[in-house]
């Protein structure tokens, strides 16, 4: 098949549709109608739903707007179609766009034929927003302009409506996004992790996993591959991905030869030298990117911002600087003795369990949430020895209690307040609290944000009534994250 010339087909004129007005449409609409197309928008939810302001510039701009649902009709007036990350490519006038031979495209797609600034990519199915973030530290701390954007949050056209002045371009990336990325090559591409995760729209496992894989489709020779050299997926696709001349593995397994490798507290690098054999040591005590799951992103980011010329002192000076991201492994409180965490974006069963393995033990696993059809014996493993019991809640509640109710005490809650409320009561001193649902927020809750923000202020609340609580932190407001 041969590859969609964009800037063809994006030119003064022709018309384009965009699909999906979420801030990733909003920020295709802008770009596409700088570059003077004829631009429309089709929109699944109601226009009462809909920004009033966003509407009515819509349609000062001139922007057609299907609100609702998507017609065939609307779709086939299109010379090509831009689709948002969250839409599904099965829609059926998606399909019937693709009968008719309309290029359907998503943003990352652009970047081949729009993009000036070299890329460094990350996927995976967990720590993607953490690894991300870090580069970008890592390079500002380098004194390197930097592009910290995507799924992250701040859509990549929103950089190509710009000057396009960075030195780098630090892009997370979603299978969704990968799914419709054309030609996207990126110079360094950082491949985490991969474990079942929104099994609910790929048509199983194999599917998932060769969206991931196709970051590395259209690399040279002459670019770098980072992954992770323990996860046995990645592992034995290794041989079957294009061959560079870069290629960064990292471990806690055993130290690879040239990567990096995590032994408690130190990450050791290798190959940077000019020799291509010198070793580099970094210390994770004094940084928020302690334990294992956080060790890997580290190697994973201190390896990435190597490749692309940081010097080791801004390694270590971006490690020191880096937050840890809200929602992600953040300590709520402590109280006589008992640490509560939030990692509420452990949206899936690979995250849960990595988060359980960043802990000595015993935890009390508050879980739940809309299930994406995933298999819980990922999970499993990670539960049996270490968590003394799960609190359940919502819509996967029942499942999870027949699975898990066989490895640990098990107890199905009402609500987020009396998970908390029985956490408490159970907790011993020594103990951790842990939210790391391993499930979609949307059966309860506006966006894993919002869960994580309603265990928070739940914590919060059980504080001022018991006291002796440390708080940690400040109040987070809640932003409309995904999953």
């Amino acid at each position: 098949m041969e590859p969609i010339v964009l800037k063809k087909l994006l030119k003064p004129g022709n018309r384009a549709l965009i699909v999906g007005l979420g801030k990733s449409g909003i920020s295709a609409v802008r770009f596409l109608l700088e570059l003077g197309l004829e631009v429309s928008v089709s929109e699944g939810g109601r226009a009462a739903q809909l920004d009033g302001e966003v509407l009515q510039w819509l349609q000062e701009k001139g922007v057609k707007l299907e609100t609702g649902g998507h017609t065939s009709e609307f779709f086939c007036s299109a010379d090509s179609i831009l689709v948002s990350p969250g839409i599904p490519l099965e829609l059926p006038a998606l399909t019937a766009a693709r009968r008719a031979g309309i290029p359907i495209f998503g943003e990352m797609a652009l970047a081949p034929e729009f993009l000036r600034t070299p890329v460094v990519a990350v996927t995976g199915t967990n720590g993607k927003s953490t690894v991300t973030s870090l580069i970008g530290e890592i390079c500002r701390a380098a004194g390197k302009k930097v592009f910290v954007g995507g799924n992250i949050g701040v859509p990549l056209t929103d950089y190509l409506s710009g000057p396009q002045d960075a030195e780098v371009a630090v892009l997370e990336i979603s299978s969704f996004q990968l799914d419709t990325a054309g030609e996207f090559r990126p110079r360094v591409a950082v491949l985490l992790n991969i474990s079942p995760d929104h099994l609910d729209r790929y048509d199983g496992f194999e599917a998932y996993a060769a969206s991931k894989l196709s970051i590395v489709r259209h690399q040279l020779p002459a670019d770098t591959l980072v992954y992770n050299a323990d996860d046995p997926l990645i592992r034995q696709q290794l041989g079957k991905l294009p061959l560079r001349s870069g290629t960064l593995p990292f471990s806690v397994e055993k130290p690879p030869a040239g990567g990096a490798f995590l032994q408690g507290d130190r990450i050791t690098l290798e190959g940077f030298g000019p020799a291509g054999t010198a070793r580099e040591g970094y210390f994770l005590a004094g940084t928020g990117l302690r334990g294992v799951p956080n060790g890997l992103n580290a190697m994973a980011a201190a390896l990435a911002a190597r490749a692309i010329g940081c010097p080791p002192d801004a390694v270590t000076t971006g490690m020191k600087n880096f937050k840890t991201l809200p929602h992600r492994l953040s300590l709520v409180a402590e109280r006589a003795g008992v640490k509560f965490y939030d990692d509420s974006k452990a949206t899936n069963e690979g995250a849960a369990a990595s988060a359980l393995q960043g802990f000595e033990g015993p935890v009390i696993l508050i879980a739940g949430g809309r299930g994406k059809g995933g298999d819980y014996s990922i999970l499993a493993s990670a539960v049996r020895g270490k968590v003394k019991a799960m609190l359940l809640l919502g819509e996967a509640s029942s499942r999870m209690a027949e699975v898990f109710g066989k490895l640990t005490r098990v107890e199905r809650v009402k609500d987020m307040g009396e998970a908390v409320s029985r956490s408490i009561t159970l907790a011993e001193s020594g103990d951790v609290v842990l939210l790391a649902p391993a499930c979609a927020s949307f059966d309860m809750f506006r966006s894993y944000a919002h869960r994580g923000e309603t265990f928070r202020q739940a914590v919060l609340e059980a504080a001022s009534t018991i006291g002796g609580v440390e708080m940690t932190g400040s109040r987070i407001d809640c932003g409309a994250g995904l999953s």
